[in-house]
């Protein structure tokens, strides 16, 4: 009875398409060790190096020793220990909205927002390229769904023009979209948004800490007040676990009595929660640390330039289109055995034919370490090549 497993697994293997598990063990913010070997993280989204920041370590420390290791429930059963409170209000204050919730993760947030607010009598425009989190709660809402090209706003306005005006409608788009690294037209959206009396999502998962001087998407384009609904994770650039929603008391409220992935999932821990204060209130109120990974941003990006690699510096996120799974695959490899992780990201993630090298910049990386690489990348690539 485990065969059409092993047929879907042997497909997978034949395809250069076979997913699994590699334990590190990490040393730092940018560096891991396996078998004895050391290598850089490339390919880690904490990027403001906050994972091993002793302000924030001492943030889950003092949450584990103050409240224990475990939440032992759901929130609407057992109760909201007070780190809850402050990081939510913090968190409401950060991205300028009524309110604020958090959710186990940015997955679950995502999941349970959009299933919760979009039902069957609603429309829901998606951009083509969001995350499988989007997907999946578009799914789950049964809404109908109207995929419009990447970021093409022309596209999406012509599906509101076909679509019935008294339909509730949404708007949900990744703001920094996390294979690619380039940024959703937020201002346009807005404006549709308003002109269709649609409600507007956007999901920072990947903004927070990034642009818009850390505050994300909405931020970057001066829209912090208007957008309705502001996503986000506390498992970048804040070095913690979990997801948030940010918007009206409307809307926080509703989702406290309506998203299942939130009634029904025993909170996070203490130490989680502690962690994730303290990461928010270092980027705050340290600017060094963005500036940092600015720095980092601007310089990765003139040192792949310098050796004929496309790049731009909107982001720390560098897509290295290599093309075919095994030509990935071979990249990654070299890079591999030169002590750098670049994993190769393939189809189901990225479209087939457009298999890549996602590699990221953090505040913690060095300039050293960033000529390293994109000099072995160049070899990789030269390599491939010949």
């Amino acid at each position: 009875m485990y065969e059409f497993f092993k047929e879907q697994l042997d497909s997978k293997v034949q395809n250069h398409n076979l997913r699994t598990l590699t334990e590190y063990c990490p040393i730092d913010a940018v560096r891991v060790k396996r078998d004895d070997k050391e290598y850089l993280m490339m390919a880690s989204n904490n990027y403001l190096g906050l994972t091993f920041d002793s302000r924030v370590i001492e943030g889950a420390v003092k949450g584990a020793q103050q409240y224990g290791t475990g939440s032992g429930g759901s929130r609407l059963v057992s109760g909201t220990f007070p780190l809850f409170t402050e990081l939510e209000n913090e968190l409401a204050k950060f991205k300028n909205t009524e309110k604020a919730l958090v959710f186990n993760t940015g997955y679950m947030a995502n999941v349970g927002t959009i299933s919760a607010i979009a039902d069957k009598n609603t429309i829901i425009f998606s951009d083509a390229l969001n995350h499988a989190s989007i997907i999946d709660g578009c799914r789950l809402s049964r809404g109908a769904v109207k995929a419009y090209s990447h970021c093409d706003v022309d596209e999406l306005k012509y599906l509101f023009k076909q679509a019935d005006r008294n339909a509730r409608k949404l708007i949900v788009t990744d703001g920094v979209f996390s294979m690619d690294g380039d940024i959703a037209p937020l201002d346009k959206l807005y404006e549709l948004s308003r002109d269709y009396n649609a409600l507007l999502m956007v999901d920072d998962a990947h903004a927070t800490g990034t642009i818009g001087n850390g505050h994300g998407t909405a931020a970057y384009f001066n829209l912090e007040k208007e957008i309705d609904i502001q996503l986000g994770t506390l498992s970048k650039s804040l070095g913690s676990v979990g997801g948030y929603v940010a918007g009206n008391s409307t809307i926080i409220d509703y989702l406290i009595n309506m998203s299942r992935s939130f009634i029904f999932s025993t909170a996070l821990s203490p130490a989680d929660i502690g962690a994730a204060l303290a990461a928010l209130r270092v980027l705050e109120s340290d600017s060094s640390v963005l500036q940092r990974l600015h720095e980092n941003v601007n310089y990765m990006t003139e040192q792949l330039l310098s050796v004929g690699i496309d790049a731009t510096n909107e982001t720390p996120i560098f897509p290295i289109l290599i093309g075919s799974n095994e030509d990935t695959l071979a990249v990654s490899q070299y890079l591999y055995e030169a002590g750098i992780i670049g994993t190769a990201i393939r189809p189901p993630t990225v479209p087939i034919g457009e298999s890549r090298i996602r590699l990221t910049v953090t505040a913690a990386h060095n300039k050293e370490q960033i000529d390293y690489v994109c000099q072995s990348l160049h070899n990789a690539i030269k390599q491939l090549d010949s």
